[in-house]
C-alpha cells in the first residue's frame, strides 16, 4: 500500500481531476491513499512546521517506510525510481510519501525519513507536485511490469 500525506488541499478542479485519473490508473497495481493535512503557511515558519508535523504524525504508521520529498534529497531517474520502489515493496508492505507545504518539512520529519527524495533542485508548487509524484509512481509500475508508457 502507498499512502501520500500532503500538506495543503487541492482547490483547482483541473488538479483534482488529474489526481483522480492517476488514482484510477494505479488501482490496477496498488492500494493508494491520499491524506491532506492543513497548511499552516500563514504562521511564523517554525510554528507552522511544528503544527504541520503534529498533524502529519497522526497518519504515520509505526512500521511504514517513510519517503520525504525535498530539494536536498537524492535524485534518481524514472528507471532508478522504479527499481527502488520494486525493491522497497519486496521488504515493506507499506510506503508513505510525504509532501510538505509552504515551508517544506520540519527537520525532525526529514531525519525520520528512510529515504529523502528529490525530483529536482527546482521548487514546485506542492499542489502540482502531488500530480508529479503520482505520475512517477504510475510510470514505475508500468516500467516494472514491462508495459508500454515509459517512453
Amino acid at each position: 500500500m502507498i499512502r501520500i500525506i500532503c500538506v495543503g488541499k487541492l482547490k483547482e478542479t483541473y488538479l483534482k481531476e488529474a489526481v483522480k485519473e492517476y488514482q484510477k490508473r494505479l488501482q490496477k497495481y496498488t492500494a493508494l491513499e491520499i491524506v491532506e493535512v492543513m497548511d499552516e503557511g500563514l504562521l511564523e515558519p517554525a510554528l507552522a512546521l511544528k503544527k504541520e508535523q503534529a498533524k502529519i504524525e497522526e497518519y504515520l504508521l509505526p512500521k511504514t517506510y517513510l519517503i520525504t520529498l525535498e530539494i536536498e534529497g537524492k535524485q534518481m531517474s524514472s528507471v532508478e525510481f522504479a527499481k527502488q520502489l520494486d525493491q522497497l515493496f519486496f521488504n515493506h508492505s507499506h510506503l508513505t510519501f510525504l509532501i510538505g507545504g509552504s515551508y517544506g518539512l520540519s527537520e525532525e520529519l526529514k531525519r525520520r525519513a528512510n529515504l529523502r527524495l528529490s525530483f529536482s533542485k527546482m521548487t514546485f508548487p506542492h499542489q502540482l507536485f502531488r500530480i508529479l509524484l503520482l505520475e512517477q509512481i504510475y510510470r514505475s509500475y508500468k516500467i516494472n511490469h514491462n508495459e508500454n508508457y515509459h517512453k
